[in-house]
């Protein structure tokens, strides 16, 4: 299945995408794309229900995140290798974890805000992995059970918070607005294998990311069951499994992002984004 979350910022309803495409209204039948429907039982009822039967959603409406409620947004650094020499780094011998503050979410196709003062906004297309079940020392063999689903995420970052501001990487990593997730989530069913999944990313209309997630030093189940050894994870929460090499960073010279831009990514059965680029109203450098 494919489920979504649209209207204005605040009050998105849930639906899903129906085989021919249409999007269907699910808000009379669930709360919303939550800790309820993410679950096992709740995805059963939720496939289980005739899409006919329910009201057709017309127009263009606003994708918001396909999640409503993200507890911890868990993000992986370096876990492509060509990734991890494009910054300089050596590829990791354990998953490098770090998080994102869940205020960064916004949907797919929202505008990408730069921060105050901020020279080095840049981007990152990443595979993302939505819990569905309470998973604590899960084992690697096991780990696929307790996901829901997977979607699309922009993890955005500001290099010069990150890396020149001191302490942990969340500072670079937590801006408003830089965490677009979506436009939908893919539920496992339809994903018969997480690492065979093309995902790219371009900007102006220039591809930057070409990537396979096939390349990730570590897989989508050791991800799950290595973070679920140092936190317990719950349904809803998402995990940003690293990006693919072709950021801004590890370009020569390095480029990044400046009001005005347009990104576009996307990953293989999974949906694309695209935001537009704006400065914020302190007035941040945008050239």
């Amino acid at each position: 299945m494919k489920l979504f979350r649209y209207g204005a910022p605040g009050t998105e309803k849930p639906g899903l995408i129906d085989a021919d495409g249409k999007l269907r209204d699910l808000s009379g039948a669930i709360d919303d794309i939550d800790a309820q429907a993410l679950s096992r039982d709740g995805r059963a009822r939720i496939a289980a229900i005739d899409p006919h039967t329910l009201p057709e959603v017309t127009g263009q409406p606003r994708y918001g995140a396909p999640i409503a409620y993200v507890s911890k947004m868990i993000c992986v650094g370096m876990n492509y290798a060509e990734h991890a020499a494009e910054t300089g780094s050596p590829p990791p011998e354990q998953p490098v974890i770090f998080m994102k503050a869940t205020s960064a979410i916004v949907g797919p196709n929202d505008d990408v805000v730069i921060p105050r003062g901020s020279v080095k906004t840049d981007w990152e297309v990443e595979l993302g992995v939505v819990i569905g079940e309470t998973a604590r020392s899960v084992s690697e063999e096991d780990a696929l059970k307790y996901v829901a689903g997977y979607l699309v995420v922009n993890d955005l970052s500001e290099r010069e918070f990150q890396f020149d501001h001191g302490g942990q990487w969340v500072k670079g990593k937590s801006c408003d607005t830089f965490g677009p997730l979506g436009p939908w989530l893919v539920t496992t069913d339809e994903i018969a294998d997480p690492q065979n999944l093309k995902l790219w990313l371009q900007v102006n209309g220039h591809r930057y990311q070409n990537g396979h997630t096939r390349t990730m030093i570590f897989s989508v189940a050791k991800l799950v069951s290595h973070i679920s050894r140092y936190m317990t994870l719950l349904p809803g929460d998402v995990i940003s499994t690293g990006t693919p090499a072709g950021v801004g960073l590890g370009q020569k010279p390095p480029k990044y992002l400046r009001a005005g831009d347009v990104i576009e990514l996307g990953i293989e059965g999974l949906g694309q984004q695209r935001q537009q680029v704006r400065g914020d109203a302190q007035g941040e450098r945008t050239a």
